[in-house]
This record gives structure tokens, C-alpha cells and sequence, in this order.
């Protein structure tokens, strides 16, 4: 089994550098004309990032044959999560100001905000249960038959991401695209696995 620790220390640091320089630009005011604005759909495309790239492990781990590939998604999940906390809570903090009469009015009034915040409600229990003794808990197919709803969290925040956007989808449509990519290899693996995967090699293992 290849030893996977300096890659995911590699990954941990990257993904936590746009964190980073979010906090640099604000405390700088660099972050234009309406910072909660910016910082709210930065935070909304980094968890919709880091969920793809979480999905994406599989297709990828499986095309190459590299099984040690799948240490990566927990990680990479974990921080679509963290992502999509820091949105939720700039939209609940600094737009809302905690008001949660008001917060409740907007996830009842206005779609996006319903579909946006269900989105995240799936992402609670997925993130609760990523551990092993979890999986041990739960057993292996349930514990998996749990972690799909992350395609359909991952497919609402496209659709949420889309109807905020209104003029220029561009991104959402991108996300939307890999979402699908990702959502199709799943199901061609299921039906036809001898065309998406390969055996890995001695030097692999």
C-alpha cells in the first residue's frame, strides 16, 4: 500500500490556501464594492469545487488503477463541508446578522435559498459518518447507500448556484457539466465496470 501522508498533507495545505487569502483580501478590503457579496459566492463555489473533486476520486482512482487514491475523498469531502459551513455562516452572519425569523422568510420565500440550504442539510450526516468507526457502526452498504445523497447535495448546489447567478451561469453550467461527468461514470461503473476500471499493477498496491 502506497504511503499516502505527504500527498494528503499537500492537499490539506492547498485547500486550505483559498481560505486564506479570502481572510487576507478582507481584512485588506480587497474584496470590491460588496465583500459579503463576493465572499458568499467564493465560499458557495470552493464547497461546490472541493465536492466534485471529492467525487471525481473514484473515476479517477478506479481508471488508473490506483486503489491508495481513495485515502483522498474523505479528505477533499470533508472540506466541500468546511466550505459550505463558512457559506452558510456568512450568509446567516453578515447578511442576515443572525435574525433567523428573517433567514426562515428567505429559505421559505425564495427558491435558491431552499434549495441552497437543503443542499447542506445533506452534507450534515455525510460529514458526521466519514469516519471508520462510522462505517463499522452503520455497515459498509448502508454507509454507502448514505454517502450517495452527495451526489444530489452536490446537484443541488449547481441548481442553487444557478438560479442566484441569473445572468452570467457560465460557472454554474461548468459545475453542472463535471457534476454529471462524475454522476454518469458511476452509473456506466455499475453497469459495465470492465470499461471504467483496471487492475492495478504490483507497484501500485
Amino acid at each position: 500500500m502506497k504511503d499516502t501522508k505527504f500527498a494528503q498533507f499537500v492537499i490539506f495545505v492547498n485547500s486550505a490556501v483559498p481560505l486564506s487569502l479570502l481572510g487576507w483580501d478582507w481584512y485588506h478590503h480587497r474584496l470590491g464594492a460588496n465583500p459579503i457579496e463576493f465572499a458568499t459566492r467564493t465560499t458557495g463555489a470552493l464547497t461546490l469545487l472541493f465536492l466534485i473533486l471529492s467525487l471525481a476520486v473514484t473515476p479517477l482512482r478506479k481508471a488508473l488503477g490506483l486503489p491508495w487514491m481513495i485515502k483522498f475523498r474523505r479528505l477533499l469531502g470533508l472540506f466541500g463541508f468546511f466550505y459550505g459551513c463558512i457559506h452558510l455562516l456568512t450568509y446567516v452572519w453578515f447578511d442576515k446578522f443572525f435574525a433567523f425569523g428573517l433567514i426562515g422568510e428567505d429559505i421559505a420565500k425564495r427558491p435558491f435559498i431552499t434549495v441552497g440550504m437543503a443542499s447542506f442539510v445533506m452534507l450534515v450526516p455525510l460529514a458526521l459518518t466519514s469516519t471508520q468507526k462510522s462505517i463499522k457502526r452503520i455497515g459498509g452498504k448502508r454507509w454507502n447507500r448514505l454517502h450517495r445523497l452527495v451526489y444530489l447535495s452536490a446537484a443541488g448546489g449547481v441548481i442553487h448556484y444557478y438560479m442566484l447567478v441569473k445572468a452570467d451561469t457560465r460557472e454554474p453550467i461548468l459545475f453542472g457539466v463535471a457534476v454529471a461527468v462524475v454522476l454518469a461514470y458511476r452509473i456506466l461503473n455499475k453497469f459495465f465496470p470492465n470499461l471504467t476500471q483496471r487492475t492495478p499493477s504490483r507497484a501500485q498496491r
